[in-house]
C-alpha cells in the first residue's frame, strides 16, 4: 500500500507551484498525495490579475473529517500558510496526528526582508509550528527570521551550518537550508541533529529564477523522505532535478511566473 502525505499549500490554476507541482511529483514518486488546499487561485500571485478563495473556515471542516475517518496520514507536509488562523489549524492538524513525520516550509519571506502580508506575530507563530515539525525547509532569510537574527548575504558555511543546528534546537531533528548563493553557485545545506553531520551540495548558478521551485524542491524531499531515503540522498536528488528543470525551461520560457518544464522531467524521478 502506498503511503500517504497530507499536502497542506494552496492550489493554482495557472502558474506550477504549490499543489499543482506537489501531486504529480509525489504520485512519480510512488506516494498517495492527499491535498489539503488552503486556497484556489486562478493564478499564482506574481501575475497581474488573480481570483483567490481563501478555504481557512473549510480546513478546520477538513481535519474534522479527516480525523472521523482515522486516516493515517504517514507525513505532513505544510507550506505557505497566509495567515496566523491557518497556521493555528495546521498546528492542531499535527497534534492530532502525533505519529506522522512532518516538514514544515515556513514561507515567511526571501532577500533578507519579510512578506508584506506578514508580520512579527505570523513569525512567533511559524516558530511555534516549526516546534512541532521533525523537517524545516527554511531559506536563509527564514532561517533568521525564525531565530530573530540579522540576515547577511555573506554568511560563511560555519556560520550556516550554526543556524540550522540553532534551528534545529526548536524541535525539527533535520533541517535544509536553501538557495544559498555564493561565488556563482547555489547551494543546499542539511543538517541532522541525529547524526550531528551536514551536508552541502551546490550547483552552478545561472542566475535564472521560476516560481515554484521551491514548492518542487519540498516536494521532492517530502516524498524521497517519507519512503525512507536518507536525508543526503534527498538534497542531491531535489537539487539535481530543479537544476536540470529550470536549464530546460530557460531556452523557451522568459516568464518566471509560468513556473518550469518539471513535466519533461518525471521520469527521472518514477525511477527511483
Amino acid at each position: 500500500m502506498l503511503r500517504k502525505v497530507a499536502a497542506i499549500n494552496d492550489l493554482s490554476g495557472i502558474g506550477k507551484c504549490s499543489l499543482t507541482v506537489a501531486i504529480p511529483i509525489l504520485s512519480a514518486l510512488k506516494v498517495q498525495c492527499c491535498p489539503f488546499p488552503t486556497a484556489i487561485l486562478s493564478s499564482q500571485t506574481g501575475f497581474s490579475e488573480y481570483t483567490f478563495l481563501d478555504l481557512t473556515d473549510e480546513m478546520k471542516k477538513y481535519s474534522n473529517t479527516w480525523k472521523s475517518l482515522n486516516l493515517e496520514i504517514n507525513t505532513i507536509c505544510s507550506g505557505f500558510l497566509g495567515s496566523i488562523d491557518q497556521i493555528d489549524i495546521v498546528s492542531n492538524f499535527i497534534k492530532e496526528n502525533p505519529r506522522s513525520f512532518v516538514i514544515v516550509d515556513p514561507v515567511l519571506g526571501d532577500d533578507g526582508l519579510l512578506y508584506p502580508i506578514f508580520n512579527e506575530k505570523t513569525c512567533e507563530e511559524m516558530k511555534n509550528l516549526v516546534i512541532h515539525s521533525n523537517l524545516i525547509t527554511p531559506n536563509i532569510t527564514e532561517a533568521c527570521l525564525l531565530l530573530n537574527k540579522e540576515f547577511r548575504k555573506d554568511f560563511s558555511e560555519k556560520e550556516i551550518i550554526n543556524i540550522a543546528k540553532d534551528l534545529s534546537d526548536l524541535g525539527p531533528e533535520k533541517v535544509i537550508i536553501t538557495g544559498i548563493i555564493r561565488n556563482e553557485m547555489i547551494y543546499n545545506l542539511s543538517y541532522d541533529r541525529k547524526t550531528d553531520k551536514s551536508f552541502t551540495y551546490g550547483l552552478k548558478y545561472d542566475k535564472c529564477s521560476y516560481s515554484g521551485t521551491g514548492d518542487i524542491f519540498v516536494s521532492i524531499i517530502c516524498g524521497l523522505i517519507t519512503n525512507n531515503y536518507d536525508l543526503d540522498f534527498a538534497v542531491k536528488t531535489a537539487s539535481d532535478f530543479i537544476y536540470k528543470c529550470v536549464s530546460y525551461t530557460s531556452r523557451y520560457e522568459n516568464d518566471r511566473n509560468q513556473g518550469v518544464m518539471f513535466e519533461m522531467f518525471l521520469n527521472d524521478l518514477t525511477s527511483i
